[in-house]
């Protein structure tokens, strides 16, 4: 009997059988949960790898400028002299006194509507004329050199020519605006088109698709990262043309603003409407660079 006791010893005794689940029921396998606190550490780590940097540099230089500016003989205000001056105008944005006498919030209000009526429309007609000038060899070698020479103009220069056929200072600040914003548009679009692969065309062409479709599902797709490219660079020069023509149609808006200041002398409110021209246009940039990179997810240039 020794094989039989060697048959009955290798079963499975009633302890190591595994129980049947209950029936409706899910068996559930332990998930291992990583500790919060390394985690939270690694994002501030992160975090502090980007901020502290540019924070050293703006104390550097700021302390730099109070050491130049704090003399007797100085001829530009030091930083705190520029916050001792202008505290009421930065505490209080949104003051109205009728007239040109508004806070910060209605100046760049005023101008950044301007932008985006300029800046909308160049959009728009900047991309239409990019995919005409990518898919069409024709259209490149007409368009392409009237391009070349009008994009080099001056925005200023636009300023006169607007107002003389206007009439008026609104539309002139932004046709000023569209005219200076659109080439990049353009440029980039039509790059942007031209560089899009043989093989979606052969595809397209073997799918027999509609030219809509071929437009809607391959040469925008395609296009996106070149053309938020060219919208970046537009919404920039937007920013910077509203600047200039404000100064010289005059009314209410940042860059008459600082006109205003510095034909009152005011040199410390000047110094304040730069730093907020440089914040909205940074805001401005970072805005279109989110977009594009939400519309161009799952696309590579």
């Amino acid at each position: 009997m020794p094989h039989t006791a060697q048959i009955v010893s290798e079963a499975p005794t009633p302890a190591t059988v595994p129980k049947p689940a209950p029936a409706g029921r899910v068996l559930s396998l332990p998930v291992a949960r990583r500790p919060l606190a390394p985690v939270l550490g690694r994002i501030a780590v992160a975090a502090a790898a980007r901020v502290i940097p540019p924070l050293i540099v703006l104390a550097l230089l700021l302390l730099a400028w109070q050491l130049l500016c704090s003399g007797p003989g100085s001829s530009l205000p030091s930083p705190l002299k520029v916050l001792d001056d202008t505290w009421d105008f930065i505490v209080d944005p949104f003051y109205d006194n009728g007239g040109v006498d508004k806070g910060a919030f209605w100046q760049i209000a005023t101008s950044l509507e301007r932008v985006a009526m300029g800046f909308a429309l160049a959009a728009v007609v900047g991309v239409a004329l990019g995919v005409l000038i990518g898919q069409s060899i024709w259209a490149m070698r007409g368009l392409d050199p009237i391009f070349q020479v009008l994009r080099t103009i001056p925005p200023l220069a636009w300023l006169p020519i607007s107002l003389a056929g206007f009439q008026q200072a609104e539309p002139s600040a932004v046709f000023v605006i569209f005219i200076t914003s659109i080439w990049p548009i353009v440029i980039n679009t039509a790059v942007g088109v031209r560089n899009i692969p043989q093989d979606y065309r052969n595809v397209a062409a073997v799918l027999r698709l509609s030219h809509w479709e071929v437009f809607t599902k391959i040469t925008l797709p395609a296009a996106v990262p070149y053309i938020f490219t060219g919208l970046r660079i537009g919404v920039g020069l937007s920013w910077l043309a509203i600047i200039a023509a404000e100064m010289l149609i005059g009314g209410v808006g940042i860059g008459f603003f600082i006109w205003d200041a510095w034909n009152s002398s005011r040199i410390s409110d000047i110094v304040v409407a730069l730093v907020y021209v440089g914040l909205v246009g940074f805001v401005l940039d970072r805005l279109i660079g989110f977009a594009g990179a939400l519309v161009a997810r799952g696309t590579s240039a």
